[in-house]
């Protein structure tokens, strides 16, 4: 007779609900401390924020989770596998991409041939194999380009895969890289101010985007000034300022957040003087 089962359907996995962890994270530029003891969690399927006013912080740690930069306290776990101070290649292998604030796209290569760029991390063919056309280049070239046609309709702009990527609307280059991010298979994407010189429909469509993207299985953290944006799609947000962890609560929470609503009341004020 067979054991006795009393596992449930929603019995939990074997691999963690947590795919991303910073511990007391600290990054210094010579006098300038831009990061001190910064912690927080990122759990498989959220969509997660980081906001906080200029100068708070935002991309520094990205760029410590990416790799490009190496942080000088603290540590990065990411799906199990500490990756601070490893580099943003290896980093990328192990299912972790990013968007930049500057769209980062290639003159002269079509909205296709960018994003089979972001393939290269999934594929085995080097320079000498491709040289020769080898079958199985071919055959792997066939299947690079399928995926990012798949890609570009996810981001819906593949009516334009075969036009120049620099020549296509703002919005739809912010397309395209992301695209492009997702090429490479991530189980975490981080997207760095994804909406900025978006206007607001476009905005509108792109919060649309990212929880389309949540739901094929991608998780997300992203840096944003758009609060519309952030409390929108967001589950979790931290809140940084001089480099310091404030906050890291629901939108809700965050909302009514006194710390929060000093800062962002003041950087206004600051604004309109």
């Amino acid at each position: 007779m067979p054991a006795d089962d009393t596992r449930t359907p929603n019995a939990p996995t074997r691999r963690s609900a947590t795919i991303l962890q910073v511990e007391e994270v600290g990054k210094r530029f010579g006098g300038l401390q831009a990061l001190s003891d910064v912690s927080f969690t990122v759990q498989r399927g959220q969509i997660k924020a980081v906001i906080g006013p200029n100068g708070a912080g935002k991309t520094t740690l990205f760029n410590c989770i990416a790799g490009n930069l190496a942080p000088t306290a603290g540590k990065i776990t990411f799906a199990g596998q500490r990756i601070d101070g490893r580099p943003a290649h290896e980093i990328a292998r192990l299912g972790l991409a990013r968007t930049f604030q500057n769209i980062k796209l290639f003159s002269g290569m079509s909205a296709v041939e960018t994003v089979m760029v972001g393939r290269h991390p999934q594929t085995k063919a080097g320079f000498l194999p491709c040289l020769c056309r080898l079958p199985w280049t071919r055959r792997e070239w066939r299947l690079s380009h399928k995926r990012a046609l798949e890609l570009l309709d996810l981001v819906e702009i593949a009516d334009h895969a075969e036009k120049e990527a620099t020549s296509l609307a703002f919005g739809q280059q912010r397309a395209v890289e992301l695209a492009r991010a997702l090429a490479t298979e991530p189980d975490l994407l981080l997207l760095d101010e994804p909406a900025a010189g978006l206007n607001m429909y476009e905005t509108a469509e792109l919060g649309r985007l990212i929880r389309k993207i949540r739901d094929q299985g991608v998780t997300i953290l992203l840096v944003e000034h758009d609060m519309s944006l952030v409390m929108e799609v967001s589950d979790e947000i931290t809140v940084l300022n001089f480099g310091q962890k404030i906050a890291d609560d629901a939108p809700s929470a965050i909302q009514n957040h006194p710390e929060v609503i000093a800062i962002y009341l003041g950087e206004d004020d600051a604004q309109g003087t």
